[in-house]
């Protein structure tokens, strides 16, 4: 058997974030478009990669039918050009959909099964909604195996406030506006835009072109998102200022050996060190990322104090803040989403966790002297998944001047 070999990021991309449904700027671009847009504008980022080299294509989508249907990895590949000997597969894990894609792909590279390979992800929640379609057994139910509140998203984020009643509403709407205002400075400061593919869109006034993130909001305010009504019960704290959105978005992420890196000149951003998921209560699926990110961390032989960035997914501001809490970490602690998150930027489920391995490996070049970050997010049904990332930038000498 081979020894397992280094897994390594390469390189992310991904699609301005729209607003699910019709009023959304992809409601008349299909799926399939645009993580095929992706995955070319990440290929034309790294020529002297030989297309006939790649070895899998994993692509994930939550609601796999129509243009998310049929092994949506290899139609993709097919779309994007490469030659039809490169395999492709699709994978569904909601949310964490393009992280599974990734981990699946990194323990190919690990085992000597794939040298490179891409991974990614596509939701259009405005044609395919969560769930749609899907029909649960009757047993989930009638055997109570799970609360009725487990299917629905929202109603579990009103739980984890329920079980931790420090985590109030207001401690989720500031966490909210400081997403949105650190996204805008983001945008400002252009940390954004150098891993956008701009897409071309059609609507009944004519072509455009999207360029930036569709529901970000810098400019909200703690008195607005405190007059928001909370949908998922009567004087609840969920509202949709404090909680991502439906968006309509794709991801690509282009994965390999060292060895292969080096053999073809491909950039290393990131070094994968470890990655783990875990199964919570499906009722309050918004804390999985604490067990996950202690079995990644257990696996790795660190601690929390050596994590020196976190790319957290915003599905909700109190599922964050619950790890946080969990870890005695600060709510405003600058390593916790720098550029602002989902709450931001969208969150179209399985294409989101790249999104957060970009922001990342961006990150990490701004930081030598951070060695560790993570990369966590909750998952529908009571999951949760991390993976740890160690920076190639990284410098003792930095460090010590930290």
């Amino acid at each position: 058997m081979a020894a397992s070999t280094d897994v390594v990021f390469v390189d992310g991309v991904r699609t301005p974030f729209g607003r699910a449904g019709e009023k959304g700027m992809y409601w008349n671009t299909r799926a399939d478009d645009l993580v095929v847009k992706a995955m070319v504008a990440l290929l034309e980022r790294h020529p002297q990669l030989p297309k006939e080299r790649i070895d899998e294509v994993a692509i994930a989508a939550t609601t796999q039918q129509g243009d998310q249907g049929l092994t949506l990895g290899r139609t993709a590949a097919i779309l994007a050009g490469l030659p039809k000997t490169v395999p492709g597969y699709a994978i569904d894990r909601m949310c964490a959909g393009a992280m599974t894609a990734v981990t699946n792909i990194a323990g190919g590279i690990a085992m000597g099964a794939y040298d490179v390979a891409i991974a990614g992800g596509v939701e259009h929640m405005g044609r395919h909604p969560m769930g749609f379609g899907a029909d649960p057994n009757p047993r989930f139910l009638a055997e109570r195996l799970v609360s009725e509140d487990a299917l629905t998203m929202g109603k579990t984020a009103e739980r984890i406030h329920d079980r931790y009643p420090h985590l109030t509403k207001e401690r989720s709407d500031r966490f909210a506006m400081r997403s949105q205002q650190k996204a805008g400075k983001a945008y400002e400061d252009d940390k954004i835009q150098p891993d956008l593919v701009p897409i071309a869109t059609r609507s009944d006034a004519g072509w455009g072109l999207a360029v930036r993130d569709e529901v970000m909001r810098p400019e909200t305010t703690m008195e607005a998102l405190a007059a928001l009504k909370t949908p998922f019960r009567p004087h609840g704290r969920i509202t949709a200022g404090n909680a991502a959105g439906l968006n309509d978005g794709a991801t690509a992420s282009l994965l390999a050996s060292r060895d292969a890196a080096k053999e073809f000149g491909l950039p290393v951003r990131m070094t994968m060190v470890s990655y783990a998921f875990a199964g919570v209560e499906p009722e309050i699926m918004g804390i999985g990322p604490v067990p996950a990110t202690e079995k990644a961390l257990r696996k790795a032989g660190l601690t929390i104090d050596d994590i020196g960035l976190f790319e957290l997914n915003e599905a909700f501001a109190v599922q964050v803040l619950s790890l946080l809490d969990h870890f005695g970490i600060d709510d405003d602690d600058p390593r916790v989403n720098p550029y602002g998150g989902a709450i931001a930027f969208g969150h179209p489920l399985a294409s989101s966790g790249v999104r957060l391995m970009s922001q990342l490996a961006r990150q990490f070049e701004e930081h030598p002297e951070v060695r560790y970050g993570l990369t966590a997010m909750c998952i529908g049904l009571g999951q949760g998944g991390a993976v740890i990332w160690e920076n190639p930038n990284y410098s003792r000498k930095a460090a010590k001047k930290a």
